[in-house]
Order: C-alpha cells, then structure tokens, then sequence
C-alpha cells in the first residue's frame, strides 16, 4: 500500500499496541517503511473508536476458515502473544481531522488496501 501512496505525498503511520521493538520487528517483517507508532495505551484506539470484540466475532466464520485453509497449506499456527480480542482499523487524517475511519466488527472485517488508497487520495485533493 505505501508504495501505491508514493507518488502522492501521502504519508502512512502504522500504530500498533505492541512494546516498540517487537513493533519494529513487525515492521521489519511487513517490509513497512513508514513511521511506527507504539501505543501500548491504546489512546489512538480509544480516540479512532476502536474496541475489543467480542469471543465470538474473534473466531467468527471467516476467521476459523482463514485458519483452516492456512493449516491445510501446511503452516505452523503459532499461539498468540497479545490481546487477540484488540480490532484494528483505518483512518484517513487530513490536516489534523479524521475525514475517514473504518471500525471492523470483526478480525476478517477489514477496508480493502485499493479502497484505502483511493481515500486517502480523495481526502488529498480537498
């Protein structure tokens, strides 16, 4: 997704409630060259309206299924080592003022990176 911003001006910040260096670690993984945020306060999630779901939208159809096809593929499940119960989300903040937000209900509930970019591009032109 950044490199689809790259040629906009349009900066991305990933925030995430982990400690700053296994955040780091995630980043190093994702390939994430934006700056990374570590909230372990979960203020922005907080300020965003991000909340925790509940048990049965955590381990929803779509998230079991995603599961599934990963084991059948022979990938190791590893167990959690955070709150798995924490949903994240978007948010599109222009000068200061979210002009966009999405707030899954679920884990497997989440804003395409296609619809993501054309938003923030949109918020851009204002």
């Amino acid at each position: 997704m950044q490199r689809d911003l790259s040629d906009t001006g349009i900066g991305m910040i990933t925030i995430g409630f982990r400690p700053p260096q296994p955040l780091h670690d995630l980043a190093d993984y994702l390939h994430l060259t934006g700056p990374m945020v570590s909230d372990e306060q979960r203020t922005v999630y907080r300020l965003l309206g991000l909340r925790r779901a509940p048990l049965r939208r955590v381990y929803s159809p779509g998230t079991l299924a995603f599961y599934t096809r990963a084991r059948r593929r022979g990938q190791q499940l590893q167990r959690p080592v955070e709150d798995t119960r924490q949903l994240g989300g978007d948010a599109i903040i222009a000068d200061g003022v979210v002009t966009r937000r999405w707030a899954p209900r679920s884990p497997d509930d989440r804003v395409t990176p296609a619809r993501l970019v054309a938003a923030a591009r949109t918020a851009a032109r204002l």
